[in-house]
């Protein structure tokens, strides 16, 4: 195609404004909540993200593509964001390790791209309005179709999608000669996640979403992990359970993200929906027990009720989001318990935050189990 003549496109949010651009040349329309990324890198990291599975992403940094894809640098198989709304999309890439463009790569998995939008304008306005649904049209469906088929897709408060990207059926990681063996719940793991614990001598047996607490058990592992994931964990029912199990026995656990949330749901403390959620790889965190400061990885759009935690008497908050105080790390105080809401093996800062896998395998080592 020829990329100057581009066909006009448009994303239509679900109060009715419209935002328009150009289409990247694969046809077609998307839904999903969209949202913004404040990383002013690692693009290729955010769209393969589980995490980010359901959503439009918003990327605040004006050049996209410009570095091309790499293999080593995904954190799943495919892509899992709905799609991309960005300012310019590059088509060459100039990178010596890329290993194709990022058209290639995005028309291989259909995912729908719009480009030459306002993403200033677009960021203020969801952070004015909040994050919300919307579509992405590349073709030339009318305006009235897509806010009727936009009207049924539902919100994401209360939407269980965990699995929709976990595995179906457990898998290994690391060597199985390794010193200690992981348990882990795939509620939408990230591989970088994986390759920290196979770091540390760790045998990971990775488990679908719905693992029972027998079926964990059954590996005969040294300690637990809740990984991270997409949408609402009120509805994992299952895994708030599975959670409880694992704490009234005193085992090591470790919940990153969503996992974080789980475990603060098994012990009667609520989670909410954030207005816009924390999603880039610039944010600061304050460790209240070493005092000491963090730059992190986030990526959520639900949260820990502060007042519910400080309420419970089996926890300590241990740490911080210093942009708006919202929990960020929380610790029982008699059971081997503790998870965060960032992410430790992106470690942007670049080592601020590797040390919570080290503190894992120390829980780990003075557990009854060894």
């Amino acid at each position: 195609m020829n990329y100057t003549t581009r066909p006009q496109a448009i994303l239509l949010l679900a109060d009715g404004t419209i935002f328009y651009g150009k289409s990247i040349g694969i046809s077609g329309t998307t839904f999903g909540e969209v949202c913004f990324n404040t990383g002013m890198t690692g693009y290729q990291e955010i769209f393969t993200d589980p995490s980010y599975f359901g959503q439009i992403m918003v990327t605040t940094n004006p050049h996209i593509g410009n570095y091309g894809v790499n293999v080593e640098e995904v954190e799943s198989d495919i892509i899992m964001i709905s799609g991309l709304v960005c300012k310019n999309f590059s088509f060459n890439h100039s990178r010596p390790d890329s290993e194709s463009n990022l058209f290639d790569y995005f028309q291989k998995q259909n995912l729908i791209c719009i480009s030459d939008v306002d993403t200033r304008a677009l960021v203020s306005y969801i952070r004015d309005n909040g994050a919300q649904n919307a579509v992405i049209c590349t073709d030339e469906t009318s305006i009235d179709d897509l806010k009727n088929q936009l009207s049924r897709i539902p919100n994401m408060k209360g939407l269980e999608l965990a699995s929709k990207v976990s595995t179906s059926e457990p898998y290994f990681f690391g060597d199985e000669n390794a010193t200690y063996k992981i348990a882990a719940v795939d509620l939408g793991i990230k591989k970088n996640i994986l390759r920290n614990l196979s770091k540390r001598d760790c045998y990971i047996k990775i488990f679908p979403f719905d693992a029972t607490f027998e079926e964990l058990k059954s590996f005969n592992p040294d300690g637990y992990f809740l990984s991270n994931g997409p949408g609402d964990p009120e509805p994992l029912v299952e895994t708030i359970e599975v959670a409880k199990k694992i704490i009234e026995n005193n085992l090591p656990l470790f919940g990153i993200c969503l996992g974080h949330q789980i475990i603060a749901l098994a012990n009667g403390i609520a989670t909410y929906k954030m207005f816009n959620g924390h999603r880039g790889i610039n944010h600061p965190i304050k460790n209240l027990i070493t005092g000491k400061g963090e730059i992190t990885s986030q990526n959520h759009g639900f949260a820990v009720d502060r007042v519910a935690l400080e309420n419970n008497s089996d926890f300590i908050i241990t740490h911080v989001h210093l942009n708006d105080n919202t929990i960020a790390g929380m610790k029982m105080k008699s059971k081997n318990c503790f998870s965060v809401q960032y992410h430790p093996e992106a470690s942007p800062g670049p080592h601020d935050s590797s040390y919570l896998f080290d503190d894992f395998i120390k829980n780990i080592k003075s557990s009854s189990k060894l």
